[in-house]
Protein backbone atom coordinates (compact mmCIF):
# COMPACT_ATOMS: atom_id res chain seq x y z
CA UNK A 1 0.00 0.00 0.00
CA UNK A 2 1.63 3.38 -1.07
CA UNK A 3 1.54 6.15 1.29
CA UNK A 4 -1.47 8.29 -0.52
CA UNK A 5 -3.64 5.03 -0.06
CA UNK A 6 -2.66 5.16 3.28
CA UNK A 7 -3.47 8.59 3.70
CA UNK A 8 -6.76 8.40 2.06
CA UNK A 9 -7.23 4.91 4.39
CA UNK A 10 -6.94 7.46 7.40
CA UNK A 11 -8.80 10.14 5.98
CA UNK A 12 -11.86 7.84 5.40
CA UNK A 13 -11.73 6.28 8.58
CA UNK A 14 -11.30 9.81 10.41
CA UNK A 15 -14.59 10.78 8.27
CA UNK A 16 -16.42 7.69 9.22
CA UNK A 17 -15.62 8.19 13.00
CA UNK A 18 -16.62 12.03 12.66
CA UNK A 19 -20.08 11.09 11.12
CA UNK A 20 -20.66 8.33 14.01
CA UNK A 21 -19.83 10.56 16.65
CA UNK A 22 -21.87 13.70 15.20
CA UNK A 23 -24.93 11.23 14.83
CA UNK A 24 -24.09 10.55 18.69
CA UNK A 25 -24.05 13.84 19.45
CA UNK A 26 -27.62 14.45 18.01
CA UNK A 27 -29.09 11.33 19.53
CA UNK A 28 -28.05 12.36 22.63
CA UNK A 29 -29.43 16.02 22.32
CA UNK A 30 -32.71 14.91 20.69
CA UNK A 31 -32.59 12.41 23.27
CA UNK A 32 -32.35 15.39 26.26
CA UNK A 33 -34.85 17.67 24.61
CA UNK A 34 -37.67 14.99 24.03
CA UNK A 35 -36.94 13.81 27.70
CA UNK A 36 -37.96 17.28 28.52
CA UNK A 37 -41.56 17.18 27.15
CA UNK A 38 -43.38 14.46 28.85
CA UNK A 39 -47.06 14.90 27.47
CA UNK A 40 -45.43 13.49 23.98
CA UNK A 41 -46.47 9.93 23.17
CA UNK A 42 -44.17 7.32 22.19
CA UNK A 43 -44.41 7.95 18.67
CA UNK A 44 -44.30 11.77 19.23
CA UNK A 45 -40.75 11.45 20.99
CA UNK A 46 -39.39 8.52 18.57
CA UNK A 47 -40.65 11.39 15.35
CA UNK A 48 -39.14 14.40 17.39
CA UNK A 49 -35.38 12.56 17.82
CA UNK A 50 -35.37 11.15 15.02
CA UNK A 51 -36.10 15.02 12.88
CA UNK A 52 -33.78 16.48 15.63
CA UNK A 53 -30.93 14.16 15.04
CA UNK A 54 -31.81 14.83 10.95
CA UNK A 55 -31.56 18.53 11.53
CA UNK A 56 -28.32 18.14 14.12
CA UNK A 57 -26.66 16.59 10.76
CA UNK A 58 -27.50 18.93 8.52
CA UNK A 59 -25.94 21.54 10.39
CA UNK A 60 -23.28 19.93 11.44
CA UNK A 61 -22.53 19.37 7.92
CA UNK A 62 -23.24 22.35 7.36
CA UNK A 63 -20.93 23.93 9.73
CA UNK A 64 -17.54 20.87 8.34
CA UNK A 65 -18.58 22.47 4.76
CA UNK A 66 -18.03 26.11 5.54
CA UNK A 67 -14.82 25.67 7.75
CA UNK A 68 -13.81 23.17 4.83
CA UNK A 69 -14.06 26.31 2.48
CA UNK A 70 -12.61 28.96 4.67
CA UNK A 71 -9.62 26.48 5.44
CA UNK A 72 -9.03 26.32 1.63
CA UNK A 73 -9.20 30.09 1.29
CA UNK A 74 -6.74 30.78 4.20
CA UNK A 75 -4.20 28.00 2.43
CA UNK A 76 -4.98 29.75 -1.09
CA UNK A 77 -4.27 33.06 0.95
CA UNK A 78 -1.06 31.94 2.90
CA UNK A 79 0.29 30.43 0.11
CA UNK A 80 -0.30 33.76 -2.14
CA UNK A 81 1.37 35.36 0.59
CA UNK A 82 4.41 32.60 1.13
CA UNK A 83 5.38 32.72 -2.74
CA UNK A 84 5.78 36.70 -2.43
CA UNK A 85 7.58 36.40 0.32
CA UNK A 86 10.08 34.06 -1.20
CA UNK A 87 10.39 35.80 -4.80
CA UNK A 88 11.24 39.20 -2.51
CA UNK A 89 13.89 37.40 -0.22
CA UNK A 90 15.16 35.85 -3.86
CA UNK A 91 15.52 39.57 -5.23
CA UNK A 92 16.79 40.74 -2.45
CA UNK A 93 19.41 37.59 -1.90
CA UNK A 94 20.27 38.37 -5.93
CA UNK A 95 20.58 42.25 -4.94
CA UNK A 96 22.99 41.64 -2.05
CA UNK A 97 24.79 39.13 -4.39
CA UNK A 98 25.09 41.82 -7.34
CA UNK A 99 26.21 44.48 -4.80
CA UNK A 100 29.11 42.38 -2.86
CA UNK A 101 30.39 41.25 -7.13
CA UNK A 102 30.07 45.20 -7.77
CA UNK A 103 32.20 46.16 -4.31
CA UNK A 104 34.60 42.85 -5.09
CA UNK A 105 35.18 44.05 -8.97
CA UNK A 106 36.15 47.66 -7.41
CA UNK A 107 38.28 46.56 -5.08
CA UNK A 108 40.10 44.38 -7.49
CA UNK A 109 40.51 47.23 -9.82
CA UNK A 110 41.19 49.61 -7.90
CA UNK A 111 44.19 47.60 -6.26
Amino acid sequence: MSADEERALVQAIEGHLLLAAAREEGRTAAARVASRLGWLTDGQRDDLERYFEAEYLSLTRTSWRRTAERAEELRQTYEARYHALRRRVAAWFLVGCALLAATGLLVVAAA
